[in-house]
């Protein structure tokens, strides 16, 4: 209980909850009339609208019932039981019911939430909910589409923990297959030592190549490998330990990325699920549900265009195999309420058909557990063109010229406070902030350009623009000098007046947090979080270019007078925008 009241309110849900009471005692013959309330686009207009009317019109036509719109509308404000929020409604145009709300409760809520700091909505039950993504491949380079898989799979998961749920973050690297009898019968040529004396395999890229390379010209080492394939997956002692000599190599590699990022994630590769592949076999055929064709053991679903192959003609297993055991282990053994997996849009199909392989033999029911495929575009060049060519080093090669433009940012605390250390921290931080900030301020499901210009631009909505607004609000109270205490007492104490029309605007674009957290966990699209990030920087500006916060002697500088209440949206903005970074996985300060 404690929890519920210090959690913020979400005033979308509350006016779904009074108007769905009042739109249901109105027409009471319909069995599920439309609730539709949202902001109001025209602040002129009220803060919000409820446009239920002319959508419960069109089914009582159907039911050959006639009625004007407005008369439902009408019927509704009739009906709409005592509530804490609403100030007045009026009806507009065919029959759109404006809602205007009282400022004493939003008011109040602000109070509430400077008192309490940003705390998430209250929580029914704490889910499991598992996130798949990064899931690069073992030996080969890291590229922009796994950094985008990374990018977004975080912040996911940050949404999600914020949220109240318990999160397992898995990396399902490409740790199994062919490609690893080339280079284990590589690795016995150039370093036959390798059992007793570590090999120098820094550039694994390089190796790779010179291994595929022979795969492709030499026959003789194209049928040693497959033989080392044989052995190792026969888990042959000094084969697995050449596996784990070349896994090792590029663990290291993708561990600098992560750290850069600043993202702890549990690998999961396609080896941990070797074992279960055979049950998850078993299983499809007692159940009569695979079939032979050509030599293959095949799974056709109901009302999907392609067969999941589970045996290949040679007695090996696919991606099918493995990702379907890999679903099975995720709901029957990490017990998961909710499953995403964040992998290009490229292989929508491809989990489309494992997602209803699954829930035809019964593993999971999509009512109850959700499994979702989060789908994202390439990234292209600045020229159009795909870039999975360029890779993560590229983006490092890019700091000197990130940090140039971000020594700015760091005028808030004044350099002097910073060790040259604690200044590389910061810009790291915000550098990487920036690569994070330029991939998740697009809708995930589109084609994003990656450039360097964009990024840094400090106009427009970009991190490098929110980051020194956030600075600048910060600084406020400091030249005020007003300390953390002070504004304490202030908020439990003060009333947080909204008489003008800005601080009126700033206070409802606060508390819209909620409504916009929860649409995210709707349909995981994070660039809505971007969007409203960037919409409260501009309104807060909108405020403090309006609204005095701080009055100063002209001649001596010396503070005069100070808008408490005024300082309290100043706060309130700010706690609300460090909320939103960290979801976001961006520390604007750097760790100090």
């Amino acid at each position: 209980l404690n929890h519920i009241s210090t959690s913020m309110t979400n005033i979308n849900q509350r006016l779904q909850e009074v108007f769905g009471e009042a739109i249901r005692a109105s027409c009471p013959e319909l069995d599920d009339p439309p609730l539709s309330v949202a902001p109001n686009q025209q602040a002129k207009f009220g803060d919000y609208q409820c446009n239920s009317a002319m959508a419960m019109a069109q089914m009582l036509k159907a039911k050959g019932v006639k009625v004007n719109p407005r008369e439902i509308a009408e019927k509704i404000i009739q009906n709409l039981p005592d509530n804490e929020l609403v100030e007045k409604t009026e009806i507009a145009g065919p029959g759109f019911i404006n809602i205007h709300l009282k400022r004493p409760f939003v008011s109040k809520l602000l109070s509430k939430l400077l008192v309490n700091g940003v705390q998430p909505p209250p929580l029914d039950s704490r889910k499991r909910v598992v996130v798949d993504f990064s899931s690069p491949n073992i030996a080969k380079e890291m590229h922009v589409g796994h950094l985008r898989s990374t990018i977004i799979g975080e912040s996911m998961c940050r949404l999600f923990e914020f949220l109240g749920y318990d999160v397992l973050r898995l990396n399902h690297v490409g740790d199994w297959g062919t490609q690893f009898g080339m280079l284990i019968a590589h690795l016995q040529d150039k370093f036959p030592d390798y059992l007793t004396s570590s090999p120098p395999i820094g550039d694994l890229q390089a190796f790779y190549k010179e291994s595929k390379k022979r795969f492709d010209e030499e026959e003789d080492f194209k049928k040693r490998a497959y033989q080392c394939v044989v052995r190792l997956q026969s888990k042959e002692p000094s084969f697995l330990k050449a596996w784990n000599l070349i896994c090792d190599v590029s663990r290291r590699e993708f561990q600098k990325v992560y750290d850069c990022l600043d993202i702890q994630i549990v690998e999961r590769g396609e080896s941990y699920y070797q074992d279960m592949m055979t049950k998850v076999v078993k299983e499809f055929e007692e159940r009569g549900m695979a079939e032979l064709d050509e030599g293959r053991k095949v799974v056709f679903v109901p009302g999907q265009s392609i067969p999941l192959t589970i045996v290949k003609s040679d007695g090996g297993y696919t991606y099918d195999t493995s990702d379907l055991a890999a679903l099975r282990q995720r709901l029957f053994d990490e017990k998961a309420d909710i499953l995403i997996y964040v992998t290009d849009s490229g292989q929508a199909t491809h989990f489309q058909v494992v997602f209803a392989a699954a829930q035809m033999i019964g593993w999971y029911d999509p009512q109850v557990t959700r499994v979702e495929h989060a789908g994202f575009g390439v990234v292209l060049g600045e020229d159009n063109f795909e870039a999975v060519k360029e890779d993560w080093t590229e983006v490092r090669e890019a700091e000197p010229l990130l940090f140039s433009f971000l020594r700015k940012l760091c005028r808030c605390p004044p350099p002097q406070v910073l060790t040259p250390e604690e200044l590389t921290k910061a810009q790291r931080s915000v550098a990487f902030g920036c690569v994070k900030y330029a991939d998740l301020s697009h809708n995930r499901v589109n084609d994003y350009v990656f450039s360097f210009d964009k990024m840094l631009d400090d106009r427009g909505n970009t991190a490098a623009y929110l980051l020194y607004a956030f600075t600048r609000i910060r600084s406020i109270a400091r030249l005020a000098n007003i300390d953390e205490a002070t504004l304490r007492k202030a908020a439990e104490t003060s009333e947080v007046l909204l008489d003008h029309e800005k601080e009126w605007k700033l206070g409802k674009c606060l508390l819209r947090f909620p409504e916009i957290l929860q649409k995210i966990l709707d349909d995981l699209l994070l660039h809505t979080l971007c969007d409203y990030l960037y919409e409260l920087a501009t309104t807060f500006t909108e405020f403090y270019d309006s609204c005095y916060c701080i009055e100063k002697d002209r001649k001596t500088g010396e503070v005069v007078k100070v808008n408490m209440w005024r300082m309290l949206l100043c706060e309130a903005t700010a706690a609300i925008m460090a909320k939103c970074f960290d979801i976001l996985g961006i520390n604007p300060v750097g760790r100090m």
